[in-house]
């Protein structure tokens, strides 16, 4: 692809601009000249939209960029937003001063600088050549690939190419027949011949040649261009174009420039266009004369002077790069109706030859086809218009009706009295051959046997004038009416009948503007919407997106069964099968959304339907090209042939936004590897920019996209290019998206972007693991805290209780016990008054021993009162009974502790509590002990008890026995510590006193093991 590009001024005195053109198709010939802005959308950016002026060059690369040279640097476009670079895949660019500039076909972007030198950017690399390595010096007026993948640049100091894989241009000026001089322009024809333009004129040489010729005229000739049927056309520096020959003409005569202009271009379709200094002008002719229509200047909105760049993309838009600039002429889709006169509401008819007549309020009725109006049919204005069934035709306008017979005759007939001049708004013949006009502003006649009738002398008309009519498949006519009624016109047992439809029937169309006839159906379009009205209701017709279809006055179903509408947000068409769909559902509440497309501004579309007369404003004509009428023009479309883009835009990932952070993401259209990207810890919400590379309608572009993870599937479809997200957790996270063109064409794959987001440290699984271990901990200290707490506050319950139960027992002692032995002591002194062995005092001494025994065990039991405790605290129950006996005995009584006292399990303390107490009262009863020691070790391996007595000891005999015959102490305390698992000691040597121990493993003694938990308590808890 090449284009033209105008040279600076300090070269301007020997170089003119020129014309480079790129690889053409066959020519079409355009029957009739269309103004060009009729057949083309144009659209201008300069400075105050950011867009680069004094544009050098255009290219587009592979993967679907528009890359613009100017002399401040490099800029690319994606159909939204120009921006500068000075980097191409990440590599940098050698000079900002760009002036040559090529995309190659294996996806290579090639920059010439103003100042020397090339550059080669693939997305694997880049390679910077100069002077050093065989490339000629000086300002890079073109780079060009050959056929056969040899790049050739065209420099101020002469002409260099640089064949496939090797390392080194090689120059060629002094050589292969060309001169030593300067060159400007290399171009490949379509025969394979290579023509080069520079200081000399034009050299070429054909397919198998080695050597160059010399062309004609043979003067500086810089930019060239070839058309359709292979003629070579170049510039000189005084922008005359001349027609190229390979040899000079008989006699050599001078030659003859054909056109003045600083540049040329041929488009795909074989068109040529012509630059001047003022202005861009597509030549339909190749003649000097200019047509102002076919030309784009500054008045009718080019971006400014001296235009000097030509491209056209791949989608075949047109961009032109001016002084101040950059033009886009975008082909419509819709063609407008090449007039050469200025419409005011025109209305339509189909034509009694299947054309198409045309009229308005201040133009006759004249014969239209696509290539413009032609001859006049009828002298009258066009307000309503109405084919019957017996084939006459009636056109109304202020004058009156006029009727166009089977045979062509043509007659005026005059309105009702009372409405002369003012103008028809709707016409309609019932099948009795009555003719109902509404004249605006004057309501409602009925034309029969030459006589008008207001109403048809009829009763019941929802308003007094009707804005449309049309009659269905069963002979009714249909009158729409403003304010939300129709009126249906009918018989009854051969009386005229009317019928009025309302919202009590579903209508909801505020105006109505058209009605159409579809079968046993009618279509109802109004200023609300538009509606069906099948089986007695009004069914909504909407679109998707909530698509309301609003303000339509013109219908069409096709025989196909597409339905056209035409309405104030401009054209809408619906498929069959959509509209099938949506026809089958229709009974069922909420209908679907049926799918369509719009057409409208961005397509050609020059206003709206009209919301009053004349309508419809859509029409059907023989050929099967439609009509749309609007308030100045009229638009023509072939839905057969209507104008596709096929091809799908790349798309990808611009940046993510997180934390006010931007992160730009380096990535190729049509990349097959995704991109990734690493958050810093702590990010928890994005945004991600994404862009479509659609040159020609982006506003139409619609992305849809997913982030795995927190979408459940695609969103959309959207047409903003950038959505968020909030909230986001730690983690890995895929986002896709994909784009669609204006004609629905996706994109084969999506662009993926890999995200990560690391964790901070309070959202790690480290931080889990603390937290829980944390949580655990206090549990812990909480139920150690409650434990300790309900610990005392049983101790001091247990206190309490002893202290009572002492209280009592010294109560009972000091009263009951002491008086008793009072009695027993007084007893006793008067039975040694009686005489020894005498029967009385053996009585006395018999009652006093039983009365004695009975004191010892009240003793005993009194005892037991002041000494018995719970499990609770074994301790202190202990320490009670060991001093309880001593106050009894002669004995002292110590309570040694070693470790800290911690809880014993119930049962266990239970058991250790009874084998003290019996050892206790054992010592203290026949031990005849001056102290008797309780020791009480609260070790981490184990628990002991052991109580140790100064007195007598044990009779060898019993010691050895394990026990005294009769007596169960000592046998009971020993099955007590076998039943806990506990090792009982007894060791006893006579007049060295008596040892009774027991030893029970730490893991069977204490609630708690100290040996299972203490590793776990913190430092401060085991210290405690």
């Amino acid at each position: 692809m090449t284009v033209f590009v105008r040279i600076d001024s300090c070269l301007r005195r020997f170089v003119a601009p020129f014309l480079l053109a790129c690889h053409l198709h066959t020519a079409a010939a355009i029957a009739v000249p269309a103004p060009l802005l009729s057949d083309y959308t144009h659209s201008a950016w300069g400075g105050a939209q950011g867009a680069p002026v004094d544009v050098l060059k255009f290219a587009q690369s592979g993967d679907g960029w528009l890359w613009i040279a100017t002399a401040t640097g490099l800029y690319r476009y994606d159909g939204v937003q120009f921006e500068r670079t000075d980097s191409v895949y990440g590599h940098p660019l050698y000079s900002s001063d760009v002036l040559g500039l090529m995309a190659a076909r294996d996806g290579a972007l090639w920059v010439g600088y103003r100042f020397g030198g090339v550059t080669v950017l693939r997305p694997g690399g880049a390679r910077t050549w100069m002077e050093a390595d065989g490339l000629p010096g000086g300002s890079i007026f073109h780079i060009e690939a050959a056929p056969d993948g040899t790049v050739w640049v065209a420099a101020r100091d002469g002409l260099a190419s640089l064949a496939p894989g090797a390392d080194r241009f090689v120059r060629h000026e002094g050589t292969l027949g060309l001169p030593a001089n300067r060159f400007f322009q290399i171009l490949f024809g379509r025969d394979g011949t290579q023509w080069i333009a520079g200081m000399d004129g034009v050299f070429f040489r054909r397919p198998g040649e080695r050597a160059f010729s010399h062309a004609w005229p043979r003067m500086t000739l810089m930019a060239m261009a070839e058309s359709p049927d292979g003629t070579l056309w170049a510039s000189d520096d005084r922008n005359r174009y001349y027609r190229v020959r390979t040899t000079p003409p008989p006699g050599k005569a001078p030659p003859a420039p054909v056109l003045n202009g600083s540049g040329m271009w041929f488009d795909r379709d074989g068109v040529m266009w012509l630059a001047q200094t003022d202005a861009v002008e597509r030549k339909l002719e190749v003649r000097p004369a200019r047509v102002p229509a076919q030309r784009l200047t500054q008045a009718t909105g080019l971006s400014g002077a001296l235009p000097q760049s030509f491209f056209q993309d791949r989608e075949g838009n047109i961009w032109i790069g001016t002084s101040a600039g950059l033009d886009r002429l975008r082909r419509n889709r819709l063609a407008l109706l090449p007039a050469g006169v200025e419409f005011d509401h025109p209305g339509m008819v189909r034509a009694p030859d299947g054309g198409v007549w045309v009229g308005d309020a201040i133009n006759h009725v004249r014969k239209a086809s696509a290539a413009g109006l032609h001859d006049t049919v009828l002298k009258s204005g066009f307000e309503a218009s109405h084919w019957t069934a017996d084939g006459v035709l009636w056109i109304g306008d202020g004058r009156g009706l006029w009727r166009r017979g089977p045979d062509g005759a043509v007659e005026l007939v005059a309105p009702p009295d009372k409405v002369r001049g003012f103008d028809p708004q709707a016409i309609q013949q019932d099948r009795q051959g009555r003719l109902w006009v509404s004249f605006s502003g004057r309501g409602l006649f009925r034309l029969a046997h030459g006589q008008w009738t207001r109403d048809g002398g009829l009763q019941g008309f929802a308003a007094p004038q009707a804005t449309t009519m049309a009659m269905d498949a069963q002979g009714n006519v249909w009158m729409g009416h403003a304010r939300n009624h129709i009126s249906v016109v009918g018989s009854a047992a051969g009386q005229d009948t009317v019928r009025r439809l309302d919202a009590a029937a579903g209508l909801q169309l505020g105006t109505v503007l058209t009605l159409a006839p579809d079968g046993q159906d009618m279509w109802a379009g109004g200023e609300g919407g538009t509606m069906l009205y099948r089986g007695g209701r009004f069914l909504a017709l909407r679109g998707t997106g909530g698509e309301s279809f609003r303000g339509v006055s013109g219908i069409v179903r096709l025989a196909d069964g597409d339905l056209w509408l035409h309405g104030a947000d401009g054209i809408y068409h619906i498929a069959a099968a959509a509209l099938a769909d949506w026809l089958r559902d229709v009974a069922h509440a909420p209908a679907r959304e049926v799918a369509f497309e719009r057409f409208d501004a961005l397509d050609g579309l020059r206003g709206h339907a009209p919301q009053t007369r004349p309508t419809p404003s859509l029409l059907r004509a023989a050929d099967g090209m439609l009509w749309f009428s609007t308030g100045s023009t009229i638009a023509l479309l072939d839905p057969a042939r209507i104008r596709r883009n096929p091809l799908p835009p790349p798309v990808l990932i611009r940046s993510v936004t997180s934390n006010n952070r931007r992160h730009d993401i380096r990535q190729d259209a049509g990349q097959s590897q995704p991109a990734t990207l690493d958050l810093p810890e702590g990010s928890d919400s994005l945004r991600v920019t994404f862009t479509a590379l659609a040159l020609s309608m982006p506003e139409r572009v619609r992305f849809r996209y997913r982030l795995e993870g927190v979408d459940h599937g695609w969103q959309g479809p959207i047409g903003y290019r950038g959505v968020s997200y909030t909230n986001l957790a730690p983690g890995s996270y895929r986002f896709e998206v994909s784009a669609a063109n204006e004609d629905g064409v996706w994109s084969p794959a999506p662009a993926v972007l890999d995200i990560r987001i690391a964790p901070t440290f309070v959202q790690s699984r480290w931080f889990l693991l603390i937290l829980a271990a944390a949580g655990a901990l206090l549990l812990y200290a909480a139920y150690a805290l409650r434990i300790r707490t309900l610990t005392r506050r049983m101790q001091a319950r247990l206190q309490g209780r002893l202290e009572e139960r002492s209280r009592l027992a010294r109560s009972l002692h000091d009263t009951l016990l002491q008086s008793v032995q009072g009695l027993l002591m007084s007893f006793n002194a008067h039975v040694h008054q009686i005489p020894s062995g005498s029967r009385e005092r053996a009585n006395l001494e018999r009652t006093l021993g039983l009365a004695g025994r009975m004191l010892v065990e009240g003793r005993d039991q009194i005892m037991d009162l002041r000494a018995s405790a719970s499990s609770d605290d074994m301790r202190l129950a202990l320490q009670a009974f060991g001093k309880e006996l001593a106050e009894y005995s002669s004995h002292v009584f110590e309570l040694h502790i070693a470790g800290r006292a911690r809880p014993l399990r119930p049962h266990v303390s239970d058991e250790v509590y009874a084998i003290g107490r019996e050892a206790l009262f054992n010592a203290s009863r026949h031990a005849n002990a001056q102290k008797v020691v309780l020791t009480l070790d609260y070790g981490r391996e184990a628990f002991a008890l052991r109580i140790r007595d100064d007195g007598c000891g044990l009779d060898e005999d019993v010691a050895s026995a394990g026990h005294r015959p009769g007596h169960w102490g000592l046998p009971g305390m020993r099955e007590r510590a076998a039943a806990l698992g506990a090792r009982f000691e007894l060791a006893s040597r006579a007049g060295e006193g008596t040892t009774v121990g027991v030893t029970l493993a730490a893991e069977l003694a204490y609630q708690f093991s100290l040996r299972m938990t203490g590793h776990l308590l913190p430092l401060w808890w085991r210290r405690r």
